[in-house]
């Protein structure tokens, strides 16, 4: 679905980011962790052609992402809140999605009408900017909106951060099921070891840009990276 090759970026000669080769099949929840600076938002920024590779290459379905746009139809993402549009209100920027990805509508309705217990009564319906929500609540219009059209690949960067507790397990299960009952393959970066482990079935860690694990999340998977994480791992 998602294969990765030679890939290496650099800033002024410094290199943030080598991956030799990095393959994610379908519908697989696989999450990328790291302290800041290991490369996750680099790698992710690559993968959305939102900057160009240094070296290498990076394909969806076999498309080369930096040289055709025929993956973006069945690919969706929510990085930061840039990617909203601030002076539209949430119901205006799930239309405008929707009409870019072929929904009418109706079919944007149905879709957000399921996120009703995710929103907590908080986004639709308020008169509101985005611009002028909270961040959290900017972070779960973003990550709905990233739902609609039915995406086969979805990217998620830090989805967890500036969510309350309760809203956290929502998007966990959300998340568990487009991989596990839509086939969906999911993304995510976080800081959150316990998150990233309760919805990923493979983690790798990444560190001063390179791949240093590659993990089948298990029982012990949590302690093992923590263990990494905290200098106390056996090697």
């Amino acid at each position: 679905m998602i294969t990765t090759s030679n890939l290496s970026k650099k800033y002024n000669g410094n290199q943030v980011l080598s991956i030799d080769a990095l393959d994610i099949p379908k519908g697989q929840s696989f999450g990328l962790v790291g302290n800041n600076g290991a490369g996750k938002t680099t790698y992710f920024s690559l993968l959305l052609d939102l900057i160009q590779p240094t070296t290498g290459h990076i394909k969806i379905n076999d498309v080369q992402v930096d040289k055709s746009e025929d993956w973006k139809p069945f690919t969706a993402a929510f990085i930061d809140e840039t990617f909203l549009i601030g002076y539209l209100t949430p119901e205006e920027y799930f239309y405008f999605i929707g009409e870019l990805r072929g929904q009418n509508k109706a079919d944007v309705d149905a879709l957000v009408a399921q996120f009703k217990d995710f929103f907590h009564g908080e986004i639709l319906g308020q008169k509101k900017y985005l611009r002028d929500l909270s961040k959290g609540n900017q972070k779960k219009a973003g990550i709905v909106a990233a739902l609609i059209g039915n995406p086969e690949v979805i990217i998620l960067d830090e989805p967890f951060a500036n969510l309350d507790p309760t809203t956290q397990i929502r998007l966990k299960t959300i998340i568990k099921e487009l991989a596990e009952k839509q086939g969906v393959t999911v993304l995510v970066s976080s800081h959150d070891l316990l998150h990233v482990t309760d919805v990923c079935e493979r983690i790798v860690v990444l560190e001063k840009g390179e791949i240093v694990k590659d993990l089948e999340t298990n029982a012990a998977t949590l302690k093992e990276l923590e263990a990494h994480f905290s200098g106390s791992e056996v090697l």
